[in-house]
């Protein structure tokens, strides 16, 4: 495969080919080819933004044991990290909120465990939204839903979701990876615009694995898409299979760039480094509270960046940045391309 001819096809607003992510997968990450397409991407973010990166915050909710059992994550029972429940009040939540937007956030998320009470959840949220400026997107970062669940969070206040298929779903969760597509179905004809992501990725997911999921998360043309690696969960089940480098993780980013539909304007990574922005990644996140990358029940204690640190890993990376509400989550949302039916329960 000629670099040469890929990069013009790029250029040209063409999407890889399943062909050709495989092969920019097969590249040493430090390859010249490699770095040919981390600035492709770098040019196609921006010329998608008008060179202007964005930073979302995300407060959590509560802490607990979570049932998803998801072993990567902090919060799984299986990994027996944290075996208390934490519930913030709303009133601490809308302050978590007004200072993150007061900081330059561009988005605002409520991140919950999978067995969060629904009806606090929409409370707080409303709680939330009512002292936020009108054009601050409130997000969701929450378990799976039926399609009613998803109009009552649309009418309580929130513009949008994150919600992904994750690698190795239904092997390393207890979760159905069926559940997880009726649920961005759900969200998306309710009218919430989805942001997702090719994750969480570690050293022993394969080169065919990541294709698929780069191509799976083009079909739907979300508001946005990226790649995260695994982080380590010191104590974790999945300790021993340890974390890809920070330069493969670039590589992935630039390449779910070069592989997703122009429509998408958004490519996260996360944790935010500046690699990763040169890249090609445009969105960042900063965190409050609860992380489930994090052994520390208050994260900006720990792993958490504040959405300054973010900012200025931008700005370190000659990346500009947006002022004001994000535009990634103005995208109107379509679920004709996702295999499964709304269902009414």
């Amino acid at each position: 495969m000629n670099i040469d001819d890929l990069i013009k096809q790029s250029k040209d607003g063409v999407t890889a080919t399943k062909e050709q992510l495989l092969w920019m997968l097969s590249l040493p990450p430090d390859s010249p080819e490699t770095y040919r397409i981390m600035a492709e991407a770098r040019r196609v973010s921006g010329e998608l933004t008008g060179d202007r990166a964005e930073v979302h915050a995300q407060l959590a909710l509560n802490l607990a044991p979570c049932p998803a059992d998801c072993k990567f994550c902090s919060f799984a029972r299986v990994n027996g990290i944290f075996t208390d429940s934490i519930v913030i009040d709303p009133e601490l939540a809308v302050d978590y909120a007004t200072t993150l937007e007061a900081d330059g956030a561009n988005a605002v998320y409520v991140m919950v465990t999978a067995n969060y009470d629904f009806s606090r959840l929409l409370e707080t949220a409303r709680e939330i939204k009512a002292n936020l400026r009108p054009g601050t997107v409130l997000v969701g970062n929450v378990g799976d839903q039926p399609y009613k669940r998803a109009v009552m969070m649309k009418d309580a206040g929130f513009g949008g979701v994150y919600h992904a298929l994750r690698l190795r779903e239904g092997i390393d969760t207890s979760l159905k990876p069926e559940n997880r597509i009726q649920s961005l179905r759900s969200f998306m004809e309710a009218g919430l615009s989805v942001g997702t992501c090719v994750e969480p990725v570690g050293p022993e997911h394969t080169n065919e694995e990541i294709a698929e999921m780069i191509l799976f998360t083009s079909s739907f043309a979300p508001a946005y898409s990226g790649a995260g690696r695994r982080i380590t969960v010191p104590g974790g089940v999945l300790e021993k299979r340890g974390m890809i480098s920070e330069m493969r993780m670039a590589q992935l980013v630039a390449i779910t760039r070069l592989g997703m539909t122009r429509e998408t304007k958004g490519n996260c990574t996360h944790e935010p480094y500046s690699l990763g922005a040169a890249a090609g990644a445009n969105l960042f996140w900063a965190e409050v509270g609860a992380n489930p990358r994090d052994t520390t029940e208050k994260t900006e204690e720990g792993r958490g960046f504040t959405v300054t640190r973010c900012r200025g890993i931008f700005t370190d990376a000659d990346v500009g940045l947006l002022e004001g509400p994000s535009v990634y989550y103005s995208r109107k949302p379509s679920a004709d391309a996702l295999p499964l039916a709304a269902s009414g329960d």
